[in-house]
């Protein structure tokens, strides 16, 4: 295990962002529930069921005058406590002691986020031009329910498979 931490926020929305807390809901395959996308061909689906994102990037961001919160850009998990440069894709996370997710890719900033950035600059997430500031996209390995405060952590492959998930290359 590395790198426990906790949930600080579960945001959902009909489509679009901001994404807006909910202080408990349950992850499918496809995501948190109540959760939508209005373009499901960037959002979305088994590979991007859950956007994750780090507390403390979003502090950093807002110190830089960006009118950034939890949700504004698009994520459904907000973290904190954990080293979010271990949160790349393969990784492991486990959320609220049972629901596990495989971190697929780094996601690609939109122009739908652009207001929250100074000068509609949303390439500031972008990991191609600014590595370590992204959000990412998880898929769901385990299914199960969370709340707001729960803990999460980064675990190892073997921890994965002991869980009763088949590691992936």
């Amino acid at each position: 295990m590395t790198g426990a931490g906790r949930i600080v926020q579960l945001s959902v929305s009909r489509g679009g962002v901001p994404k807006c807390a909910v202080t408990e809901t349950r992850v499918s395959g496809l995501g948190l529930e109540g959760d939508a996308h209005r373009d499901e061909e960037h959002h979305g689906g088994p590979e991007r069921a859950v956007c994750l994102f780090s507390m403390e990037a979003i502090r950093a961001l807002a110190a830089e005058g960006h009118a950034i919160a939890p949700g504004a850009i698009g994520e459904n998990v907000t973290t904190e406590g954990i080293d979010w440069t271990a949160v790349v894709p393969n990784a492991y996370l486990l959320l609220g002691g049972h629901v596990l997710l495989q971190v697929t890719r780094y996601t690609s900033p939109c122009f739908t986020i652009a207001p929250v950035f100074l000068g509609r600059e949303f390439g500031r997430v972008s990991q191609k031009r600014h590595p370590g500031w992204s959000r990412v996209y998880a898929r769901v390995l385990v299914v199960g329910h969370l709340r707001t405060g729960d803990g999460i952590r980064i675990v190892t492959e073997l921890e994965a498979a002991a869980l009763g998930v088949a590691a992936t290359p």
